[in-house]
């Protein structure tokens, strides 16, 4: 188990590894340290379709060559299977688009101006989320639900 209680991608996803290599899944990079990230990244990885998504638990590590650990921590980043990199709105229709239930999102936010609308909304999140990561972490309303 990682510091979030996931099983290790290793474990959980033995082919994750090869994916990256083939390029035949999206890779989602998170920070498995970071509660109110684990618990999100937790919640997808339970639904219908996440076994197509390779998640890299980067919190210990280098995210890739072409992506430092630093870049992946400070926003939420995402390989499509093209090998291009996306982050912020765009990695999270990226991974919607992966899970049948959050297929009319991603459908939703590709339209240009939801796009922008979402990527300034995620925006102003990054700038509350160290006060959320913290509420997280001492036990705060979001860590005791399930």
């Amino acid at each position: 188990m990682t510091m979030s209680g996931v099983a290790s991608e290793a474990l959980q996803f033995p082919r994750c590894r090869e994916a990256m290599r083939e390029k035949d899944r999206p890779v989602a990079y998170y920070d498995g340290a970071c509660p109110l990230c684990a618990r999100e990244i937790g919640f997808y990885r339970q639904q219908e379709g996440a076994e197509r998504i390779c998640w890299v638990d980067i919190g210990n590590m280098e995210a890739a060559p072409d992506l430092s650990r630093e870049q992946a921590l400070a926003r939420f980043t995402a390989r499509k299977t093209d090998g291009i990199l996306v982050s912020g709105s765009r990695a999270f229709t990226l991974i919607w688009n992966e899970l049948p239930r959050f297929r009319w999102l991603a459908a939703l936010f590709k339209t240009p101006f939801l796009a922008w609308l979402l990527d300034k909304a995620y925006g102003l999140f990054l700038i509350v989320r160290p006060f959320l990561q913290v509420m997280a972490s001492r036990g705060g309303v979001w860590s005791s639900r399930r």
